[in-house]
């Protein structure tokens, strides 16, 4: 079982059910999926971006990238409707806790210049994102083997519906926000 799962288990239920004043295990905010997604916008240029972000997103997720595909064609981007644009994984259950855990406890750490996230990067319903400018931060990737630096977007879909439940959940769990 992930280290942060069973911290969630044990420590932050207990923590969350007093703030939030709730009695009800199933009321409180939980996290039910994150989304990591690369958005390669040069992909139309070189074709060989769309297969580095493909390679980079598997190694730090550990499971195979789904290839994101334009929906309309945008001549001034010189786009066609079709043209693979991205990838994205969506991560559940363990893996989903194994990242959460590396992202707070190893990849924020090493992002130059870092003084805590936003917390009023909430989108209104308790899901929180976050977008890292380059994906050599994270330890498993090899810099003398990366083609292109990379940025990325990562998002916290936490069931609970509020904002300040979620940013209570994610502030236990040891996200660093800005004070």
């Amino acid at each position: 079982m992930p280290r942060l799962l069973e911290r969630y288990q044990q420590e932050i239920v207990p923590k969350l059910q007093e703030k939030l004043s709730k009695k009800n295990v199933l009321a409180l905010p939980k996290l039910t999926k994150i989304v990591l997604n690369m958005g390669v916008g040069k992909a139309t240029e070189n074709k060989n971006r769309i297969e580095a972000a493909t390679k980079d997103l598997a190694q730090i997720a550990g499971q195979k990238p789904m290839i994101t595909r334009a929906r309309k064609s945008v001549a001034t981007f010189k786009l066609r409707e079709g043209d693979a644009i991205g990838c994205m994984v969506t991560l559940r259950g363990t893996r989903m806790y194994e990242f959460l855990d590396r992202l707070i406890s190893v990849v924020l750490p090493r992002i130059r210049d870092f003084r805590g996230l936003s917390a009023k990067a909430f989108d209104g319903r308790g899901n929180y994102s976050l977008g890292l400018s380059e994906q050599v931060v994270f330890p498993e990737i090899n810099l003398d083997q990366v083609e292109f630096i990379q940025g990325m977007n990562v998002t916290l879909c936490i069931s609970g519906g509020s904002d300040a439940a979620s940013f209570e959940l994610l502030t236990l769990m040891g996200m660093p926000f800005r004070k």
